[in-house]
């Protein structure tokens, strides 16, 4: 029996992590996988030792004020390691709860394997180092990635997106609109204001606001707003419920996937959700607020010009970007409307979505595993 440690930090991963467990498991049925799994990799046989959701924790602050039980957690996890050590170690995203995991590992001869390049292409280049001494391979996503690690002398494979496998190339933006019981004639405007509260609180009045500035130049448009807790429908519920006029904004519990799929346009705040849109082949307009403090730290550590993963795997600004000052509800409409009516412009943005789309698209789960077993005696 071959037996992998592996440990995912929340949703993305766990299922990036079911993926690559069925993946492994056609090629090699005698691997057991143990470590911190969420449900998708424990239905393909992944044994938890810890709930995944003690790992699910985002900003700053968040971490904080868990950070004494992830740091107890990640030793208890790391003696359960080293006194009953896997033939291999897979880290799943989750950087700074990995890599530290990684390197301890590695210098105890042990494997270790990191699945998901943390943005290094983004901020904080420096952090390569550190990766070089936790990392026996890292498995990059992105097809730009491997030559920032060859660089440096750190082992890389890029192995695509996985989003790119699991989306279709073309749409189906009529099945869509029927599952969410949408008139085919309808402007449709997909509204993603992030995930997380402190991203919600930033952009929901700036979303209804927006949403008031495109329906008075555009009275059959509708206002799709997935959002994935009572947390962040409730805040959202707020905005709307502040402004006076009525607006034809729906709320969504979950169904991001589907409000992009049956938009005409989306507008995003920055982050996989702008991926997602690009392998849609949506245009977009994305943005961006936080608070002036983290924004003036950003500004300072930012290594491109862009921020959307569209702009960057184009390297050019395919779809416009309005961030914190120049995130204003008319800049927001305008920029918005001004794709909606431009057919040269929705033409150019789908040819270079479908490019992307084909970079990524390279059956990333086989590609990892046949990376992972070649470490594999």
């Amino acid at each position: 029996m071959v037996r992998i440690g592996i440990v995912a930090g929340e949703a993305s991963g766990d299922l990036l992590g079911s993926h690559l467990i069925q993946a492994l498991k056609q090629k090699r049925p005698d691997i057991e996988f143990v470590g911190v799994a969420g449900p998708k990799m424990i239905s393909e046989g992944a044994k938890s030792l810890f709930p995944i959701e003690r790992l699910s924790v985002r900003g700053y602050l968040e971490v904080i004020k868990h950070l004494w039980g992830l740091l107890k957690l990640r030793r208890e996890l790391l003696n359960h390691f080293l006194s009953n050590p896997p033939d291999l170690f897979i880290g799943i995203d989750a950087p700074d709860f990995n890599f530290w995991l990684e390197k301890k590992l590695k210098s105890k001869g042990i494997k270790t394997i990191h699945y998901v390049s943390p943005s290094i292409w983004a901020w904080r280049k420096n952090r390569i180092k550190k990766i070089k001494k936790a990392v026996t391979q890292v498995l990059a996503l992105f097809p730009f990635e491997p030559a920032l690690y060859k660089e440096k002398g750190v082992p890389v494979a890029y192995v695509g997106h996985p989003l790119a496998d699991m989306l279709p190339m073309e749409p189906d933006v009529a099945g869509a609109r029927e599952i969410l019981k949408i008139e085919t004639s309808s402007l449709v405007v997909a509204m993603l204001p992030g995930s997380r509260q402190s991203e919600v609180e930033q952009h929901a009045d700036l979303f209804v606001q927006t949403a008031k500035n495109i329906f008075a130049q555009q009275p059959n448009a509708i206002f799709l707003v997935p959002l994935i807790t009572r947390e962040t429908r409730r805040i959202f519920e707020l905005a709307i419920f502040n402004e006076p006029e009525q607006l034809p904004i729906q709320l969504l519990f979950g169904h991001a996937h589907d409000a992009m799929e049956a938009a005409n346009v989306v507008i995003v705040a920055s982050g996989t959700a702008t991926l997602e849109a690009a392998l849609l082949k949506k245009p977009m307009v994305i943005t961006y607020r936080m608070s002036n403090l983290s924004w003036q730290l950003l500004k300072r550590m930012r290594l491109q010009p862009y921020v959307g993963l569209p702009n960057i795997l184009a390297e050019k600004f395919v779809v416009p970007e309005l961030l914190q000052d120049d995130a204003t509800p008319e800049k927001l409409a305008q920029a918005t409307l001004d794709l909606i009516n431009n057919k040269e412009i929705l033409a150019e943005i789908k040819k270079e979505f479908t490019n992307i789309h084909f970079q990524l698209k390279q059956n990333t789960a086989e590609k990892a595993a046949i990376a992972i077993l070649s470490h594999l005696k």
